[in-house]
């Protein structure tokens, strides 16, 4: 492994790829290979970290193509001190119990995830925006160090000879605040280091079509159980079924089924997609991504939910069978905070005038308000419990809280 001298040496290029990054005075640098992809593509522009032609600009729980960057122009050369010294401002590297002589022995290792996520996004290499080197270095590696230190303790409670059931890492976080791509770029690296990984949502686990007519039914005039969504909108014997079998996934040779859902069914209203499309994982497992809105959420008295909403007493009585559908199933969590919910309510807007200005469906104004406005007496009820004493049933060494500003972009490990 090599090893920076943070102090008096320049790290050569001897990367077999290239990076690029930029510092205060607007230099590069980068690391050349003498074998590059045939396959090349240009960084996108506008206001987000990442170019919308991106393959993961609309995750589908798959892993789309990967490419690299040709460069178009030269760049100056500078050290490998801009990308040490860009690392050790990231708001999460005390948080992950990493040091600067820790970061430098492992800075290899940072240009290797780096140069893999550029190549996952379609990014280019050279001229990475600043928006673009925050999220690769200041959030998706370092949590990505984390999961594999979480990996590690989990597997050394183990003897030789037994089997190893696989870490199930739960992420908590509001919509739209990228947690699906967060999830995306892990399991890409999971793959790219040679462990088995699978991602697991909570919207894998919605009602039928026809349960939520059902659930509909039986709460009319319950605007938070007229849609899926909402905790009463799941199939929790299903969940229960299938992380049961997650668990199991420890042996070499086993194989399932990853249920999904489909959210175009029935005019939006959504179904469980055929099980002829889901995707087969096989074992054995090292690491389960299970993700969702409002995983570790728990129930709280009466008069503190109807406060909020009267509508959310049905909700929160639904939400009492969560803990054993889920949260006991998971070993570590990442929780993603946000200062207030009506982030959700901007992010949501942004995405839908985005499809609309690409020409795609997408849901007006009115919409959008309406859409989120059945989300958000969850948000103001159980956020701020779920913020202060962390997720349901959550071991505290296990927990990494990470709080994220208006752009999606830690700002603080809490």
């Amino acid at each position: 492994m090599a090893t920076l001298n943070v102090f008096s040496q320049t790290l050569h290029p001897t990367i077999s790829s290239f990076c690029c990054f930029s510092n205060s005075n607007n230099s590069k640098f980068h690391f050349f290979s003498n074998s590059l992809s045939s396959h090349f593509s240009k960084s996108g522009s506008g206001s987000s970290w990442m170019q919308s032609s991106s393959p993961a600009a609309s995750i589908e729980h798959k892993k789309g193509p990967v490419y690299s960057v040709f460069p178009s122009t030269p760049a100056q050369v500078s050290s490998v001190q801009d990308l040490f010294e860009f690392i050790c401002s990231g708001p999460l590297v005390e948080k992950i119990g990493l040091t600067q002589e820790k970061v430098a022995e492992s800075i290899d290792k940072w240009l290797s995830y780096g140069r893999q996520l550029c190549r996952l996004f379609q990014l280019n290499e050279l001229f990475l925006t600043e928006p673009q080197k925050v999220r690769l270095y200041h959030y998706y590696i370092p949590v990505f160090l984390w999961c594999e230190s979480e990996i590690v303790q989990h597997q050394s409670k183990f003897k030789d000879e037994e089997d190893i059931p696989p870490l199930v890492i739960g992420f908590s976080a509001p919509q739209g605040c990228g947690k699906t791509t967060l999830v995306f770029a892990l399991d890409y690296l999971f793959q790219m280091i040679g462990r088995k990984s699978a991602t697991i949502s909570i919207d894998d686990f919605y009602l039928t079509a026809e349960g939520q007519n059902k659930l509909r039914e039986a709460n009319q005039g319950n605007a938070l159980l007229e849609f899926r969504g909402n905790a009463g909108s799941h199939d929790l014997a299903f969940s229960v079924e299938t992380l049961t079998a997650l668990t199991k996934m420890s042996k070499e040779g086993t194989k399932m089924k990853l249920p999904r859902y489909d959210k175009s069914a029935f005019g939006g209203r959504g179904d469980r997609a055929d099980p002829s499309t889901w995707p087969e994982i096989e074992g054995p497992l090292t690491v389960v991504l299970f993700e969702g809105w409002m995983l570790g959420f728990k129930p709280l008295p009466v008069d503190a939910v109807t406060s909020v909403d009267p509508q959310l007493e049905t909700v929160n009585k639904s939400l009492e069978a969560y803990y054993d559908a889920w949260d006991k199933y998971i070993d570590s969590w990442i929780v993603i905070k946000i200062k207030d919910p009506n982030c959700v309510f901007q992010w949501r807007l942004q995405a839908e005038i985005a499809m609309r200005e690409a020409g795609n469906p997408g849901m007006s104004d009115d919409e959008v308000r309406d859409f989120v406005s059945r989300y958000l007496p969850a948000y103001n009820a159980y956020l701020p419990t779920l913020y202060s004493q962390g997720p349901n049933g959550s071991d505290p060494q296990h927990l990494l809280s990470i709080e994220i500003d208006e752009k999606r972009n830690p700002i603080l490990g809490v």
